[in-house]
């Protein structure tokens, strides 16, 4: 079904924080490192910040389509994995290893979330999820995101944005690389103060896509809903 009721980020954001989370992790993420990593002490905006949210924002501009693995940390520990696929702006593929049955697609406008197994679909602007900060034909999240905090240090840059749509509410923490402005981690917090996190690895950059990756099966969804109804 195609959502068009004001839902909560906890509903879709343990599926979106997948999706949300597109761009490189060098390792794959532990749990202890994203307890210790998700909670960076507050520090003021200033010149140096400004600087870091341009960096970051210059290097995911530079990178148009991606391929690679994910590992995925729910709130209470449970860990999933899968393949993604990106070519902004506006598209990714999200397929989730056994046994979960997630399979999420952005196709330029529009966002599904399909489960395999029990074969429904449900569909949502992108316009209204986490995805529109990172696939976007030009990326500055300096001032098209919420960032509320960063914090600069050594080796890390950790930028904190709240997201608050007709359908999202939540806040989304990304963790760089300070060298050279790759993700290395993503987490969700959602209304309810759960924490979703995410790491992506073995990344091929500007390689090819296949443009197939990324169509939404809209006729599935009309069978749907006149099957709801």
């Amino acid at each position: 079904m195609i959502a068009s009721q004001a839902i909560s980020f906890g509903r879709i954001g343990k599926s979106l924080a997948i999706a949300a989370a597109l761009f490189i992790g060098s390792v794959p993420l532990t749990a202890e490192h994203s307890a210790a990593q998700t909670t960076p002490q507050a520090q003021p905006v200033g010149l140096t910040n400004v600087q870091a949210i341009d960096a970051v924002s210059k290097y995911f501009n530079s990178v148009r389509n991606m391929h690679g693995k994910f590992v995925q940390f729910g709130p209470t520990g449970g860990r999933v994995e899968g393949q993604f696929f990106i070519s902004r702006p506006g598209k990714v593929r999200f397929y989730y290893n056994k046994p979960s049955t997630l399979d999420i697609i952005a196709d330029g406008s529009m966002v599904s979330v399909k489960d395999r197994k029990l074969q429904t679909q449900d569909i949502w602007p992108l316009s209204q999820t986490p995805l529109r900060f990172l696939l976007a034909d030009k990326i500055d999240l300096k001032t098209d995101a919420n960032v509320t905090n960063v914090v600069v240090e050594p080796d890390l840059i950790t930028i904190t944005i709240d997201d608050k749509t007709r359908f999202t509410s939540g806040r989304l923490t990304l963790i760089f690389d300070a060298r050279d402005y790759k993700l290395k981690q993503w987490t969700v917090r959602d209304a309810q103060g759960y924490d979703t996190s995410v790491a992506i690895y073995d990344v091929v950059e500007n390689g090819a896509t296949n443009p197939d990756l990324f169509k939404i099966d809209y006729i599935a969804n009309s069978r749907q809903r006149r099957g709801n109804n």
